[in-house]
């Protein structure tokens, strides 16, 4: 038995099911990139409200593979939220995403679906790379190959950005008013980095379609919530639990997060009932939580994949990584924080490194560490360009970029090679896979504009602190490094 809406009379009671009839939701988001964190994070907040408001169902698009649609269609979108922490897993039916689409396949069903009145928000979880912008500057990539196609083939886009301003152009010509844009990835002022990059693309397509984009509304948001990789093991026990297959169940820890900036001309769902958080400038917390958060699981990644952990909880468990997270946290990441009254950031750091020791999320150091390099620049290069700015120590930070570029060489500490997902990891390792000493490797990395700016390759400081901890990974091995750390 597979899990449909015909089959969930069938479920055990302790599994949750929708407080609404999934077949009587109609769509009012479409989301593109339907992917893991997504259906743990926005769409569970939305189902925890949908009874509220039928009209605010979810069509769900993949921008590059049919493996969710095709996993997820047969089972009328329904897919089961594992909530996990070492006491134990809660488990729910979400039912919010009511139909699946993958753009490749089709890309008219998705243009026509985003260009419906009845869609209100379009809302993306596409990861930094998705948006086909240099990471150190914000702005569009006019040279991606994937922009230049959309821009010459409008009607057929493969980017988020080539669907969105041609969906926005053919409600501009049907006197249609424009969605709002919600871009929900971990990107300080989101919102402003998509308005950005759309509004440029506008501009090279069409000065109509760019007056029309300036007035779409592009609130930043800022997301949090784990969320490790299905695997075969998870299906297994899902299954079992349920009395049904479930084809991808999603895992998550208990912890959730959504702070967003109340700015939505066509109406939004009442998301604060389930525990989101609206606010004038979400800017302050979206630092917080990529400095804090991201800076810290980066690191966590790289040392932890060198090390030989699997996951992160192991990761944590190395002699001195502790300390060292906390350090960066405490002593580095918080002094560049401006002021949050009223917020307790001592607490925040506490419930992080119980987060990063949960057990039962087995969330993957691979999984984190992919596209280090569009990340890096928001996790941890921009808090250090802060610490030199004040003439302050930043140590645990410059050990983080190290890692990152030990790591993205592909060449584990066994000289075996590590499977790098990362847009640029094929230049990374034809310039620093030849190079065998840390000053050589490190100036070849620091060519890398996209990544590291103008700025940093010219800091004599920046350039000694990083060489100086690679040449440290590199003699004595990244377990041994963070254990010897002080």
């Amino acid at each position: 038995m597979k899990l449909s809406r015909a089959t969930l009379p069938n479920l055990p009671p302790v599994v949750r099911q929708p407080a609404y009839d999934p077949a009587s939701v109609t769509i009012g988001i479409v989301h593109l990139g339907i992917g893991a964190f997504h259906r743990a994070h926005q769409a569970a907040f939305t189902d925890a409200v949908l009874a509220d408001d039928l009209s605010w169902g979810i069509c769900g698009a993949s921008l590059r593979s049919p493996d969710t649609r095709d996993a997820l269609k047969p089972q009328d979108g329904l897919y089961t939220l594992a909530v996990r922490d070492g006491g134990g897993e809660e488990l729910s039916v979400i039912g919010s995403v009511v139909e699946l689409l993958c753009a490749p396949d089709d890309p008219e069903a998705l243009l026509a679906r985003m260009a419906d009145p009845k869609t209100r928000i379009v809302s993306l979880t596409i990861t930094e790379k998705g948006y086909c912008h240099n990471p150190a500057t914000g702005t569009l990539d006019e040279a991606h190959p994937d922009i230049v196609h959309d821009l010459q083939n409008p009607e057929t886009p493969k980017t988020a950005i080539g669907f969105i301003a041609e969906a926005l152009d053919r409600r501009r010509r049907a006197g249609v008013e424009a969605f709002t844009l919600l871009s929900c990835d971990n990107l300080p002022a989101n919102g402003h980095v998509l308005k950005r990059v759309v509004s440029r693309f506008a501009e090279l397509r069409d000065g109509e379609l760019a007056r029309y984009v300036a007035d779409v509304a592009t609130p930043s948001t800022m997301i949090d919530r784990i969320v490790p990789a299905t695997t075969a093991a998870d299906r297994a026990s899902i299954a079992a639990a349920l009395a049904m297959t479930d084809a991808w169940p999603v895992m998550t820890e208990p912890f959730k997060q959504w702070v967003i900036e109340d700015d939505f001309p066509l109406g939004r769902p009442s998301w604060e009932k389930a525990g989101a958080v609206f606010v004038d400038d979400v800017s302050v917390f979206e630092l917080m939580k990529l400095r804090l958060l991201n800076g810290s699981h980066s690191t966590l990644a790289y040392l932890g994949y060198l090390a030989g952990t699997e996951t992160v909880a192991e990761a944590m468990a190395l002699p001195g990584m502790a300390e060292l997270i906390d350090g960066l946290m405490v002593d580095e990441a918080s002094p560049t924080l401006p002021g949050l009254p009223g917020f307790d950031l001592a607490a925040y750091r506490r419930d992080l490194v119980q987060r990063f020791r949960n057990p039962a999320l087995r969330h993957r150091t691979w999984q984190i560490a992919m596209d280090g390099s569009q990340k890096l620049p928001q996790r941890l290069l921009n808090t250090i360009r802060d610490r030199i700015a004040a003439n302050a120590p930043y140590a645990r930070l410059a050990l983080g970029v190290a890692a990152w570029m030990r790591y993205a060489r592909g060449l584990d500490e066994a000289g075996q090679a590590i499977d790098v997902r990362d847009p640029l990891s094929a230049r990374i390792a034809a310039a620093t896979q030849p190079l065998k000493d840390a000053a050589t490797i490190v100036d070849a990395y620091l060519g890398f504009s996209e990544v590291f700016g103008e700025d940093l390759p010219r800091n004599a400081d920046f350039r000694g602190q990083v060489v100086d901890a690679l040449e440290t990974l590199l003699a004595k091995g990244s377990a041994a490094t963070v254990a010897a750390f002080r």
